[in-house]
C-alpha cells in the first residue's frame, strides 16, 4: 500500500519521538516500505550543529540508528532553511513531492488555543500533498 515514509524529525526532541517512532516502524515493515527522515536546520550554527554538514551528520547517524531498531530501510533528508518558522509548511511539502513519498507519519502536540488561528503542519501537508498524512499525538 505504502512505498515510502516521510518522518520529519526534531532532532533537539528526539526524547519526545518514541511513540511515533514505534508507529511509523510498523506502518513501514507492514508495508514493505522505507522511511526517510526529514529533518530541517539552519546555514548558521544550532544547537544541533555548526554547520549544516555537521546537522546531516548527525541525522544520517539518527536515521541509521532507526533502521536498525525498527528493522526497516531508512533514509535521510536535509532541508536548509533560512527561517524555519515560516518556511516549514512550504519546506515539508517539497520535500513530500523530492522524496516520493506516500505517507507522512509525524508527531504532534495537543490542541491549543494558537491551532484555532494556525494550522499545524500536518493540517497543511494534508491539505496542499498528495501524501496521505497520519499525525501521532504524544
Amino acid at each position: 500500500m505504502f512505498k515510502k515514509i516521510l518522518s520529519p524529525v526534531d532532532l533537539a526532541h528526539v526524547d519526545k519521538l518514541a511513540k511515533a517512532m514505534t508507529v511509523t516502524g510498523d506502518l513501514a515493515r507492514s508495508n514493505g516500505a522505507e522511511i526517510c527522515f526529514v529533518g530541517v536546520t539552519v546555514s548558521t550554527p544550532s544547537e544541533m550543529g555548526r554547520t549544516p554538514e555537521e546537522f546531516n551528520q548527525k541525522l544520517e547517524k539518527f536515521a541509521a540508528e532507526q533502521g536498525a531498531i525498527l528493522g526497516v530501510p531508512t533514509s535521510s533528508h536535509m532541508i536548509v532553511s533560512h527561517d524555519p518558522a515560516t518556511q516549514m509548511n512550504q519546506n515539508l511539502e517539497d520535500a513530500v513531492s523530492e522524496i516520493g513519498a506516500d505517507l507522512v507519519v509525524m508527531a504532534t502536540h495537543p490542541p491549543g488555543v494558537s491551532d484555532y488561528f494556525w494550522s499545524g503542519h500536518g493540517a497543511h501537508l494534508a491539505a496542499h500533498s498528495k501524501a496521505s498524512v497520519m499525525l501521532i499525538r504524544g
